[in-house]
């Protein structure tokens, strides 16, 4: 019997995997029926939404000037800018190694507090250093670094209330039938 999943995130792969199927994190594939594999691939699926969103959250910090001599002028820049400290490298340093392991709630608080931080004109200036940044690195000089700077600000924001989302907990019965009711009387 296949195992039920509500996706979640908040533990690595391995530990829902351990915890829900008894699968031991040393098993080999050779010890699996096809139930086992039946039973990975679920809570494997359960998980995608979130490790895809985590991915891309990565992905998007990844785009922006790595965060060495090099780079230290746009981090001084977006902060000056921004007027937020929490997207310094520093501290998301650790963030992002824990995201790293498929673990992105924290990061994406973190980005969340950092976009609901700025006011309208602090944003703007943030998305104008990004923008700048993101035209350098990917030659995309037909396009404002506004508008890029933008885009790239609104997607780092959805993308963190993707992973948040995808990690919202077990569903409460009672919440769940008061949604539902409410949904149906609509």
């Amino acid at each position: 019997m296949l195992p039920e999943v509500r996706p979640h995130v908040s533990a690595p792969l391995a530990l829902q995997l351990e915890h829900r199927l008894g699968l031991a994190p040393h098993l080999g594939v050779g010890h699996l029926d096809v139930e086992g594999v039946a039973g990975i691939a679920v809570v494997a699926a359960a998980h995608s939404g979130g490790y895809a969103a985590t991915g891309h959250l990565l992905g998007l910090l990844a785009a922006l000037p790595a965060p060495t001599e090099a780079g230290e002028r746009f981090w001084s820049d977006l902060w000056r800018a921004s007027g937020t400290a929490y997207l310094l490298p520093v501290n998301m340093k650790a963030l992002v190694r824990r995201s790293l392991a498929g673990e992105g709630i924290d990061l994406a608080r973190q980005i969340l507090s950092a976009v609901d931080e700025m006011t309208p004109p602090q944003r703007v200036a943030a998305g104008d250093v990004i923008g700048e940044a993101l035209a350098e690195s990917d030659h995309l000089p037909d396009l404002k670094t506004q508008v890029i700077g933008e885009l790239w600000l609104r997607d780092l924001e959805l993308t963190a209330w993707r992973v948040l989302h995808a990690d919202r907990g077990s569903d409460d019965p009672a919440g769940r039938k008061a949604f539902v009711d409410a949904w149906t009387g609509v």
